[in-house]
């Protein structure tokens, strides 16, 4: 079991325990089934952003306290040297580092992410959640689905969504993908 799992699901329970809430509860608000719930509490199934971005904000949270288990501290700015943001590996595709998670009340969230190549047949996750979107590719090469569609987002291209349609992305030609990713 990936120790950051193990540790968000643990966040995740304390959170649901804090409010005297029950599984169910959480789930059904949170709009996963009860067992992908019980899952993400036990660290046995990965959570993507989007429903942790749900969870935070359905029960008036940060997102990086699920996610890092930091609380927020700063107002006026937080700065984030290259490389040194608070990073989660929650599965070997996808590497999330946040750039702001020490700043309290955010409109947005904004992540580096860093996309592994993945064998053809590897089937494309596709995620949705409330809110808009920036994506901008920094490195690599990215085939990006939203929707119906199937777009190419080469370095410096970049695409602005509407996040609650669905989408996932795959890097291209056997590398890595970087990213800059701005949750509203």
């Amino acid at each position: 079991m990936n120790d950051q799992l193990k540790q968000i699901g643990e966040r995740l329970k304390g959170l649901r325990e804090a409010l005297e809430l029950s599984p169910e509860t959480v789930a059904k608000q949170c709009n996963v089934s009860l067992q992908d719930y019980l899952d993400y509490e036990n660290g046995k199934k990965d959570i993507s952003i989007s429903n942790l971005n749900n969870i935070a904000e359905h029960y008036g949270i940060e997102l990086s306290i699920l996610m890092f288990g930091e609380e927020a501290r700063m107002s006026s700015y937080f700065l984030t040297r290259k490389g040194k943001g608070l990073a989660v590996e929650r599965v070997k595709a996808y590497k999330y580092q946040s750039l702001a998670a020490g700043f309290i009340n955010k409109k947005a969230e904004p992540f580096l992410v860093t996309v592994e190549p993945k064998d053809e047949n590897t089937p494309l996750n596709l995620n949705s959640h409330t809110g808009q979107e920036f994506n901008m590719v920094l490195k690599g090469k990215l085939e990006f689905h939203i929707g119906s569609k199937q777009l190419i987002l080469e370095e410096g291209d970049s695409i602005y969504f509407d996040s609650s349609k669905p989408h996932g992305m795959k890097a291209l030609d056997d590398k890595p993908v970087d990213f800059l990713a701005i949750i509203f």
